[in-house]
């Protein structure tokens, strides 16, 4: 069975989207149409502008989602999902991708969503770190035995868990885990605690659009980050949704859930091959891909 999945923040790259912009009349309208749709010529930024550009939160979720969904779109036949997921953000590109969201419904989302985590990470300053070589059992005892707020953020594959929450509260967790043993415990590069509690604002705010926003019947099933199990349900669809942004990312779970389904062939579709080598270190038995014209 055919596993479309589709990646998140952080995949992208300056010079992202330019081929399928020059190459294909399809995709070519479709990023006209989201530059009218956002209000500012994001594809100048996406074809032509600076890493520092690209890496604003406003600009590098929409340019993610675009990249991935056009790319979808433009495979056409090609594109023949038995079931789709995505990472985080990515979540939104598969679901324009089954039809669940039209393209339109879903960029007006996925640019409210960066909006709003924007202005949450404004109003209380925040991190996330990735802990390399633990058992996860042993980064979420740790994390609820630390004062303040940090949380098991994205489940990635085993032995590589993100944590998310107040900068001191996340810094002395990265203390306790490398006296665990963990290889790693680094902060990353990011503008907030993205899938913890701290996102509530967002989460509130986005809840509202997603509530007012059509959703369709979906031609395969999705596998969502908060229940990782096959989703067809439309209602079901927006309440994980909404729930996305202050719960955990179970990309390890939802993958190994896939595969137990039937899922055999991964195809990324999207900017970047990240998900392909989260998906092998789950599973080094099943054949992963990118989706290319």
């Amino acid at each position: 069975m055919n596993a479309y999945i589709f990646p998140g923040q952080g995949a992208q790259f300056v010079g992202m989207g330019l081929d399928l912009y020059e190459n294909h009349n399809q995709a070519q309208e479709l990023f006209e149409q989201a530059n009218d749709i956002l209000g500012f010529s994001i594809t100048d930024i996406m074809f032509e502008g600076t890493p520092e550009d690209l890496k604003q939160t406003k600009v590098t979720q929409p340019a993610i989602f675009l990249h991935s969904v056009i790319l979808s779109k433009v495979l056409g036949e090609n594109f023949n999902p038995d079931m789709v997921a995505g990472h985080s953000l990515g979540e939104f590109s598969a679901l324009v991708a089954n039809g669940t969201l039209n393209f339109e419904d879903g960029l007006k989302l996925v640019s409210q969503r960066a909006l709003a985590m924007q202005k949450a990470c404004e109003v209380q300053p925040s991190t996330m770190a990735a802990v390399l070589g633990l058992d996860d059992e042993v980064v979420e005892k740790t994390c609820q035995e630390t004062g303040g707020i940090v949380v098991p953020a994205n489940y990635n594959c085993p032995g590589q868990l993100v944590i998310s929450g107040e900068i001191e509260a996340v810094n002395a967790a990265c203390e306790k885990l490398k006296e665990a043993g963990a290889r790693r415990a680094l902060l990353l590069p990011v503008g907030g605690a993205f899938h913890s509690p701290l996102m509530e604002p967002a989460r509130e705010e986005l809840a509202a659009a997603i509530e007012a926003t059509n959703f369709s019947v979906p031609i395969c099933p999705i596998y969502q980050n908060v229940p990782t199990t096959a989703v067809t349900n439309a209602d079901e669809i927006k309440t994980n949704l909404i729930s996305q942004l202050t719960a955990p990312v179970k990309w390890t779970q939802s993958v190994q859930q896939m595969i137990k389904d039937g899922g055999n062939s991964f195809v990324e579709v999207g900017p970047g091959k990240v998900l392909q080598g989260l998906v092998r270190k789950i599973d080094s038995s099943v054949e992963t891909s990118s989706g290319t014209i």
